[in-house]
């Protein structure tokens, strides 16, 4: 048995008055006691009087065959699968190394990372919820990943179903990196073929996530009845419209939006995309906030980083993330929350993962400092329990 003593604990939702050990026992949580609780002798004890104790973080939206470097997603057809796998590791590993103890990843190529965490599982690595290739039109974003004609769309659904799949994605609309893609106005599929994959995927227990950056794409999503959305960053031809009736969709409908912040320092959009977002104003700020008014009106947000496709989103920058949502104006718990609890919940293991709770797996970080009155502790990663097991730790 572990304890891990510290000066504060977050369950996932709300710092746990008066809390101060957190008991770990065969790779579960086994109690939360108060600060000045006797710890048995014999047990393993870890201090941190400075440090606040969190549920491991959880990315809701990573490529983990994405290297980070130019053109990554690109390249992906020139890798052997012996490449592809070691890829997903090194990302893995990435991940880890900033707190992140699970991922979802929404798009890989060939049915890599699904394969691997069939045949190659690897323990001291995150937990890997995978949708598969996303279903994507012929000619559109992501294409390179696999690609479906609308006749196909029953079919696609069934395969991953029959794969193992946890989610199905799918490309309402164009994308920022693949070229040729209408990113603020292209539909990929209509309305009526969104809701043909919504109704096949939920008859086969599988839950729907949509990328839509075009205000058009989130409309046909809502529509369709998806289950979540990712980016929704309300684009059209030549500026961002947020309808209050869409919000209010939203929030009514439950339909969990997905925020891909967390852009790594110093990044430079491409040409193409730096004149988009030049003609559609005001820029990054202005989608911090836009999103946290979205999470006041009732919309549930997680925290995802798009991980892996490019050197502006890679993989480990879940803490900037969050300090973003901060920024914009979203109150720290919330914030936290939005990578802990409730993305777990949005990844289907809200029974087992992203809270501080007794019978819950000991997936847990400790971050140096505090990071309700400085969010920068999130960066300040101290000790890391992985399953139970103590992967690293600050001497």
């Amino acid at each position: 048995m572990l304890a891990l003593r510290i000066a504060r604990v977050f369950d996932g939702r709300a710092v746990v008055e008066g809390a101060g050990v957190v008991f770990v026992d065969g790779g579960r949580i086994a109690g939360v006691e108060a600060a000045g609780f006797v710890i048995p002798t014999g047990v393993e004890v870890l201090d941190r009087p400075s440090g606040t104790l969190l549920p491991g973080l959880v990315d809701a939206h990573v490529h983990l065959v994405g290297d980070g470097e130019p053109g990554a997603l690109e390249r992906l057809g020139e890798l052997s699968q012996d490449g592809l796998f070691g890829t997903i590791e090194r990302s893995l590993r990435i991940q880890l190394a900033a707190g992140v103890t699970t991922v979802r990843d929404l798009g890989d190529v060939a049915w890599s990372v699904l394969d691997w965490r069939a045949r190659r599982p690897r323990t001291g690595l995150p937990t890997v919820v995978a949708s598969g290739p996303p279903v994507t039109s012929r000619g559109g974003s992501c294409r390179h990943m696999g690609a479906s004609g609308s006749d196909e769309l029953r079919a696609a659904v069934q395969e991953r179903a029959e794969r193992g799949a946890d989610v199905v994605k799918i490309m309402a609309g164009g994308g920022r990196l693949t070229h040729g893609s209408s990113v603020d106005q292209g539909r990929q599929f209509t309305a009526e073929e969104l809701a043909l994959v919504v109704r096949q995927a939920h008859a086969a227990g599988l839950p729907v996530t949509a990328h839509a950056h075009a205000l058009v794409s989130i409309r046909d999503a809502i529509a369709a009845g998806v289950d979540g959305i990712e980016h929704c960053t309300f684009l059209t031809a030549d500026s961002v419209h947020v309808p209050e009736e869409a919000i209010a969709a939203l929030a009514a409908q439950g339909i969990v939006v997905c925020a891909t912040l967390g852009r790594g320092p110093g990044a430079v959009p491409p040409p193409h995309l730096m004149e988009r977002m030049r003609k559609a104003g005001p820029g990054y700020d202005a989608l911090r906030r836009r999103i946290v008014r979205a999470h006041l009106a009732g919309v549930t947000i997680v925290s995802g980083t798009d991980g892996g496709i490019s050197p502006g989103t890679p993989h480990g920058s879940l803490p900037r993330a969050v300090m973003d949502l901060v920024s914009g104006g979203m109150a720290a718990a919330d914030a936290l929350a939005t990578a802990t609890s409730v993305a777990a919940r949005a990844c289907g293991l809200g029974d087992r993962k992203g809270r501080v709770r007794t019978g819950y797996d000991a997936d847990l970080v400790v971050v140096d400092g505090d990071p309700f009155t400085d969010m920068a502790a999130l960066t300040r990663l101290d000790v890391t329990v992985l399953g139970g097991q103590v992967l690293s730790c600050r001497s």
